[in-house]
């Protein structure tokens, strides 16, 4: 059976100004085929499939109205962004999505003039805009010139402070500027907050809306006499109505709610606003995340994230699986440390169930708080929590917490707060690409004072990493580990705390040191066995610690063999960079220690599988292997396996 749906329309739009010839009739059978080309290339690739279902009308409706690439339409976080890949000459490569080599599963401005800005985490997209509005207002050139400025921001995107700062600026300057929120009453997780609540309450008020909208947009064509009783019916009614009163508080015309699946709807409002446009315009769409394919539809969370999968039935392709995820093992290593400590309370920031913190919260709903897209306010209130006398854990992914940094620096470490931060997706992530990489929370957390900074080397390690975090009290304390599954080691019943400051050596060898800092420990063991293979005896250990070091084995290790290599999956400025620091204060460079860093390389890396991508930054078995033997002097061919 193909994987190609007949798409008869859609094959003969190649470019956004093909949509602009077709009959509005026609737009809807366009948006059918577009959702059905969607969904089966996503069955293909796998990806983010329920965002772009939701917008697949709005899709058509923004390309058959604005003239992108010249009117700029900037997707918030872009993983809704399939479709409009499709539509904007891309549809030859959709089946690469998220593969080596292929296009992004986010927008990319790299990858197409039709991305005028790339993102690929949330609430970006009304300042970037801005921006772009604010440059063509002063004569900015660019390719293809700049027209009108659109940005598609989501209900969960619009938890996030940034998101009203931008709005805020917006109202201020007044700039003709298009936001379109997309409404679907669901991010990744359910949408939590006050804006979530105050959303509902406009669909109650749908009548009043109607009303109101009418009342502003007859104005225009009022004669003069008649135009002021009428800017004071439509005030009578604006005070009845909850309406977008919130917005227009902010600067905003705001038009809406109107059913963002219905082109009949859409059309003629999208067409209307752009005419009559002077200031900002939000235009509120309500949408369904994963609409039009019942699977993704049934689903808890909309068919988010989605591997590869059948069509007919949406059943994903069963993955084979020796170990259990990290993220799952986190969570109920925390579960059961728990249970022994009522003060244990745990924070995310609108990812539950990607840090495994839903597990959590069926146990202990009362100790969970997800505070929505604002991973700053999560890491303050956690430090509240901390100085209230609880034990927060608040579980971010590493690329996310860059986002609350300030506020580590500020309302934690330097207040000393024990807050305990479970760093998920550290090192390479594969599929989401550089965006969501977590390449450098050792270099930023191992920088500040009385921070202890951990990693997991296995998912045991992990278990007493969690052990080890809730017992501290002492100051702030981190631990990261990777996505994906374990090695497969054998998990204990109960976590203990580690030693702080303390590694392990799990191989003993003397000429070179293989000192690793994360999962890449295994890779550390491989080479050594390629080393041996050679030859040439090389000792394994753990350091478990990046700060404080573990300065008896790191100068024990130096002081044993005529080579120490470190080896760790982040940025430069991490682990071995203090490491080099702890030697080169004691002056053992002076007595002939051939010493080398092998740390991520000083570029984005591009998605791809993870093992793919640690053979791009060169840290896999073979080039550990090739490091230890350069550092002794071994001039060899590599013999990568």
């Amino acid at each position: 059976m193909t994987d190609r749906p007949p798409t008869p329309l859609l094959d003969q739009v190649r470019l956004p100004a093909d949509l602009r010839g077709l009959a509005d009739g026609q737009l809807r059978q366009l948006a059918d085929e577009l959702r059905a080309e969607t969904i089966a290339a996503v069955a293909v690739t796998g990806g983010h499939l329920g965002a772009g279902l939701g917008v697949v009308e709005l899709t058509v409706a923004l390309h058959a109205v604005f003239e992108a690439p010249r009117d700029k339409i900037v997707w918030d976080v872009g993983h809704q962004s399939y479709p409009h890949k499709i539509l904007t000459g891309r549809r030859d490569r959709i089946r690469t999505l998220r593969q080596k080599g292929g296009l992004s599963g986010f927008t990319r401005r790299a990858e197409s003039p039709y991305d005028p800005f790339g993102a690929a985490h949330s609430s970006t997209s009304i300042a970037a805009a801005l921006g772009l509005a604010v440059a063509r207002d002063l004569g900015g050139t660019v390719e293809h010139g700049i027209g009108d400025c659109v940005a598609v921001i989501g209900d969960g995107a619009m938890s996030a402070g940034m998101a009203y700062e931008a709005m805020n600026n917006a109202g201020h300057l007044g700039k003709r500027l298009f936001v379109i929120l997309n409404d679907n009453e669901m991010s990744i997780a359910p949408p939590v907050g006050a804006m979530s609540a105050y959303l509902s309450r406009l669909y109650a008020q749908a009548p009043f809306q109607d009303l109101k909208a009418a009342a502003k947009g007859a104005l225009a064509f009022l004669p003069p006499p008649l135009q002021e009783g009428a800017r004071r019916a439509y005030g009578l009614v604006k005070q009845m109505a909850v309406g977008g009163t919130l917005f227009e508080e902010l600067g905003f015309s705001y038009v809406g709610p109107i059913d963002g699946h219905d082109l009949d709807q859409l059309l003629p409002v999208l067409r209307t606003v752009r005419a009559r446009a002077e200031g900002p315009v939000l235009v509120h769409v309500l949408t369904r995340k994963g609409r039009g394919y019942p699977p993704a539809e049934a689903a808890r969370d909309r068919g988010h994230a989605t591997g590869r999968f059948d069509v007919l039935t949406g059943k994903q392709a069963p993955q084979p699986t020796n170990a259990p995820a990290y993220t799952r093992v986190f969570a109920r290593a925390l579960v059961r440390a728990a249970e022994d400590d009522p003060r244990i309370v745990a924070v995310t920031a609108a990812m539950p169930e990607g840090t495994g913190l839903d597990l959590f919260a069926e146990r202990f709903p009362a100790r969970t708080f997800d505070v929505g897209i604002a991973e700053q306010h999560a890491v303050t209130f956690a430090a509240g929590l901390a100085a209230g006398g609880m034990r927060p854990f608040c579980a971010i992914y590493s690329t996310f917490l860059q986002r609350g940094y300030d506020q580590v620096v500020h309302d934690v470490a330097i207040q000393r707060l024990p807050v305990r931060f479970a760093i998920d997706r550290a090192g390479l992530v594969g599929a989401d690409g550089a965006t969501h990489a977590g390449a450098f929370d050792i270099a930023f957390l191992a920088n500040l004072p009385g921070f202890v900074v951990m990693a997991a080397a296995d998912e045991a390690e992990l278990v007493h990493m969690v052990a080890t975090a809730a017992a501290w009290e002492e100051g702030p304390i981190a631990f990261r580990y990777p996505r994906g599954e374990g090695v497969g080691v054998e998990l204990p019943a109960r976590g203990r705390p580690l030693p702080i400051g303390r590694g392990r050596i799990l191989r003993e060898g003397t000429a070179v040191a293989l000192l690793s800092y994360g999962t890449r420990l295994q890779e550390c063991l491989a080479a050594a066995e390629r080393l041996a293979a050679r030859g040439v005896q090389a000792t394994v250990a753990d350091a478990r610690f990046a700060k404080p070091l573990d300065r008896e084995l790191i100068l024990g290790l130096a002081g044993g063999h005529q080579a120490l290599v470190t080896v760790e999956e982040g940025g430069a400025g991490g682990f071995g960079a203090h490491v080099a620091a702890l030697l080169a204060g004691e002056g053992v460079f002076d007595r002939g220690l051939a010493f080398r860093m092998m740390t991520l390389p000083d570029v984005f890396i591009d998605q791809a599988s993870p093992a793919e991508m640690y053979a791009a930054a060169g840290l896999a078995a073979a080039d550990i292997e090739a490091r230890a033997l350069a550092a002794l002097g071994v001039a060899v061919v590599s013999r990568r396996a």
